[in-house]
C-alpha cells in the first residue's frame, strides 16, 4: 500500500495498525550528532495518548516509544531511526460485530472495496493510532528546529458551538491546565460540559484548532507545487478526521477587498498587519504562521445507525468499544507534530541555498 511516507529529505514511513503488535515508523535523513531528549518525545506522546482524562477514549495504553536504532549515546547517528510504540491494551472482541459490515462514514467501506484483505479492528490502518509515529517524527523535528528559535503551539478554538473568545496571553501551561486544552476558561468548561452532554447521548463533536509557528525565517516554502501552505495543508489534511484547513485570513479573507487586506510594509520590512498568515507567494516572510483546522465528529457513535453489510444486506448497527467524543483535546500534539516535519523538510530544503 503505497502512501505511507511522508517528506523528501526529512523523511517518514510509518507502520502498524490499532490491533496489530505495534505502532511504528523510520525517519530517514536527520543529520548525525544531533542531541535528543527521549523524555521530550514521551511527554508529546503523553499529550497524544488515551485514557489520559474522562474526555477522552478510556482505552488505557502507556505509548512508550522504543527507538532500535538511528540514536547512540542520547545522540543521532545519520543512519535511520527506528522506533515501534507496542499495543498493550486492545480489545479485538469490540470489532467481531463490524466483521462483515460497513460502518457509516468510517474506512471499512473503501479500504473492503480497494484491499479486500484488511484489518477492520479499530480501523486497522485508517485508525488515528497511526499518528503515534507521526508525534514521535515531529517531536525530533521540533527539537530540532527549537535550536534554531523556531516553536509551535497549538490549541483548541472550538469544540462544537462553543467558541474560546479569551484568548490573550496564550501559553503551553494555559493550553495544558485545561482537560480540552483550550486556554479560555470559560470556554474549556463550557466544552467539558457540552462533551458530558454529548456523551451520555452516545453521540460525538466536531471542533476547530489553532496552530502558531513562530520564529520561521524568509524563505521557507518552493515555488510552484511546493508552496508552504500548500504542504501545510497536505499535512493537516492527511490526520484523521481532518475535514478543512485555513491559513492566514483564510476564509475570512473572501469578505474584505484588497486595500484591507494588504499587508502593508514597515521600515524594517515587517507588516502591520498579518493577513497573509506569514506566507507570501508561497514562501515564509518571517510573521508568524497561523492556520486553523477543522476536526469533523468522529463516526464511532454509540447509537444504533442503519447501514449495509458486505452482500448489501440491510442491517442495524451499533457501536462497541471504548472511543472518543470529540478527537480535539488529542489532536493538539499531533498538529503539532505535523506542522514540524513540514516546516524542517522546508528548513532543509531552505539550508541548501545558503
Amino acid at each position: 500500500m503505497a502512501g505511507n511516507t511522508f517528506g523528501n529529505i526529512f523523511q517518514l514511513t510509518t507502520f502498524g495498525e490499532s490491533h496489530g503488535l505495534a505502532i511504528g515508523g523510520i525517519i530517514d535523513g536527520c543529520p548525525s550528532g544531533l542531541e535528543i531528549d527521549i523524555a521530550a518525545i514521551q511527554q508529546e506522546l503523553n499529550r497524544r495518548r488515551p485514557g489520559q482524562s474522562v474526555y477522552t477514549t478510556q482505552r488505557n495504553e502507556a505509548d512508550e516509544v522504543e527507538f532500535m536504532s538511528g540514536i547512540f549515546n542520547g545522540k543521532t547517528t545519520g543512519t535511520p531511526i527506528a522506533f515501534m510504540v507496542k499495543n498493550t491494551n486492545q480489545d479485538s472482541a469490540d470489532y467481531n460485530h463490524i466483521a462483515e459490515a460497513f460502518r457509516p462514514s468510517h474506512a471499512d467501506f473503501t479500504y473492503h472495496s480497494k484491499y479486500q484483505n484488511y484489518d477492520y479492528r479499530g480501523g486497522g490502518r485508517a485508525s488515528a493510532r497511526e499518528t503515534i509515529a507521526r508525534v514521535v517524527a515531529g517531536s525530533i523535528a521540533k527539537q530540532i528546529l527549537l535550536k534554531e528559535g523556531i516553536t509551535f503551539l497549538a490549541y483548541v478554538q472550538q469544540i462544537g458551538s462553543i467558541k474560546a473568545e479569551n484568548l490573550d496571553n496564550i501559553s503551553l501551561q494555559s493550553i495544558e491546565k485545561s482537560p480540552v486544552r483550550c486556554p479560555d476558561e470559560t470556554a474549556s468548561a463550557q466544552m467539558m460540559q457540552l462533551i458530558e452532554e454529548t456523551a451520555s447521548k452516545g453521540d460525538t463533536l466536531g471542533g476547530i484548532i489553532y496552530c502558531n509557528i513562530k520564529g520561521c525565517p524568509i524563505g521557507l516554502g518552493e515555488p510552484v507545487f511546493d508552496k508552504l501552505q500548500a504542504d501545510l495543508a497536505k499535512a493537516m489534511l492527511s490526520i484523521n478526521a481532518a475535514k478543512g484547513f485555513e491559513y492566514g485570513s483564510g476564509f475570512e479573507g473572501a469578505e474584505m477587498t484588497g486595500s484591507q487586506h494588504n499587508d502593508i510594509f514597515n521600515s524594517d520590512f515587517s507588516t502591520q498587519t498579518n493577513h497573509s498568515g506569514g506566507i507570501q507567494g508561497g514562501i515564509s516572510n518571517g510573521e508568524d504562521i497561523y492556520f486553523r483546522v477543522a476536526f469533523k465528529p468522529i463516526a464511532s457513535i454509540m447509537q444504533a445507525q442503519q447501514s449495509v453489510d458486505k452482500k448489501g444486506n440491510s442491517i442495524t448497527i451499533e457501536g462497541k468499544g471504548r472511543h472518543d467524543v470529540c478527537v480535539l483535546p488529542r489532536a493538539i500534539p499531533i498538529v503539532e507534530a505535523m506542522a514540524a516535519l513540514v516546516i524542517i523538510e522546508h528548513w532543509m530544503r531552505w539550508k541548501m541555498y545558503l
